[in-house]
């Protein structure tokens, strides 16, 4: 049977958008862009600006919102972040056209093609994807079969980092990773699980990270953000079991006596 009270993550979009939107908050979430961008030998950014700033207080429980966080750099390049919590069948494609609604946004029709920027799509996955791949950060860029070395645009890139796929024992694959994307994973992963001393040990050497854990626990500390949290895991949760009936064909009532 499902939970009453579902587990709260560090990787709920609420509180990342919540996380990323406050202004005090932009040298962590330049500490998370650049961890995704370092990890691939891409050079770090200076300034992170949030295109659409989110507050959380305002945030209605009972309607469905879609909490990316869309970012500009210093360069003009841009970046969105985005949270997938359950595996559906479109669920490629949905990364695809989520990156091609924000990239076509930067132009209005007739404006001139040359002025459209990079745009590098963060996807952090709870569920295990690709698992024919070792890497924890997966990247797809547009490159030549016969030639992989010929690239054929820079604007495109999107990122999986699949916290879904690490290992219980937080050690797994991390070898692979930058620091302070090995921080990232294991606060995404293991915030909501790991003791305290454990989690603030781990994070100690990236401050930024560590921040972001100390924000996680005020959040959830607030008996209002808790409710909100809670609020937005049932609407996922019934999401979920909804798109489950409709690929069975199961009744509804079936599938959540199975889960």
């Amino acid at each position: 049977m499902l939970k009453d009270t579902p587990v709260i993550k560090p990787t709920s979009d609420l509180f990342i958008a919540a996380l990323c939107s406050a202004p005090k908050n932009e040298p962590i979430l330049c500490s998370l862009l650049n961890g995704t961008m370092t990890d691939i030998r891409q050079p770090p950014i200076i300034k992170a600006t949030v295109l659409n700033p989110f507050n959380v207080q305002d945030y209605p429980n009972d309607k469905e919102i879609r909490l990316d966080v869309r970012v500009e750099d210093e360069a003009r390049r841009f970046y969105n972040v985005e949270v997938q919590r359950a595996w559906h069948t479109g669920f490629y494609n949905r990364s695809l056209y989520y990156w091609s609604e924000t990239y076509k946004s930067q132009i209005e029709r007739g404006e001139l093609y040359k002025l459209l920027r990079p745009l590098r799509s963060i996807v952090i996955t709870e569920f295990p994807v690709f698992p024919e791949l070792e890497e924890l950060h997966t990247v797809f860029e547009l490159r030549s079969r016969e030639n992989p070395a010929i690239l054929l645009t820079d604007h495109l890139q999107i990122h999986y980092l699949r916290v879904g796929n690490l290992s219980q024992d937080g050690l797994s694959g991390l070898d692979a990773l930058c620091v302070g994307l090995q921080r990232w994973m294991q606060f995404f992963r293991f915030g909501s699980e790991w003791e305290d001393r454990k989690m603030s040990a781990t994070l100690q050497d990236v401050p930024e990270v560590h921040a972001a854990y100390d924000e996680f626990k005020r959040f959830t500390a607030d008996p209002v953000m808790r409710e909100k949290i809670k609020a937005r895991e049932r609407y996922w949760t019934d999401r979920h079991l909804a798109d489950i009936a409709e690929v069975t064909g199961l009744p509804l009532s079936e599938i959540e006596q199975l889960v």
